[in-house]
């Protein structure tokens, strides 16, 4: 019984953490002129979905361009806590592409928006 339990508990906490912006937020990294949220946002998304989950962090927060996605990548040791994989820039290349960058090794590339891929929240300073 206690197992059953437990199940329905593991799903509450994440989607409450998914739901927190300051459990996405954390503390913010400075880096150049950005801040940088301080952990990824807990699923992979779509495009859309990553621009809207950004915005709802509150005022400012964002998808990076894909300069500031590049800066992130050449800090990431400094800023921490990225998985080895893609994510999305909010740098559109027409209405059906979106620019990304592979934090494994630094490649750009720009796949279909429809992609799911890893986000991270930036916001000016």
């Amino acid at each position: 019984m206690k197992k059953l339990l437990f199940l329905p508990l593991v799903l509450i906490s994440c989607f409450c953490l998914a739901q927190n912006p300051k459990a996405i937020i954390g503390k913010p990294i400075k880096i150049e002129n950005i801040l940088v949220a301080q952990y990824d946002f807990p699923e992979r998304m779509n495009w859309y979905n990553a621009e809207k989950s950004c915005w709802s962090l509150g005022e400012g927060w964002r998808l990076p361009t894909k300069k500031e996605l590049n800066t992130m990548y050449v800090n990431k040791d400094k800023i921490g806590k990225f998985e080895h994989d893609v994510y999305w820039s909010s740098t559109e290349s027409n209405e059906d592409v979106a620019w990304c960058q592979l934090f494994a090794g630094g490649a750009q590339g720009n796949p279909k928006k429809q992609n799911t891929l890893y986000v991270r929240a930036v916001k000016s300073l």
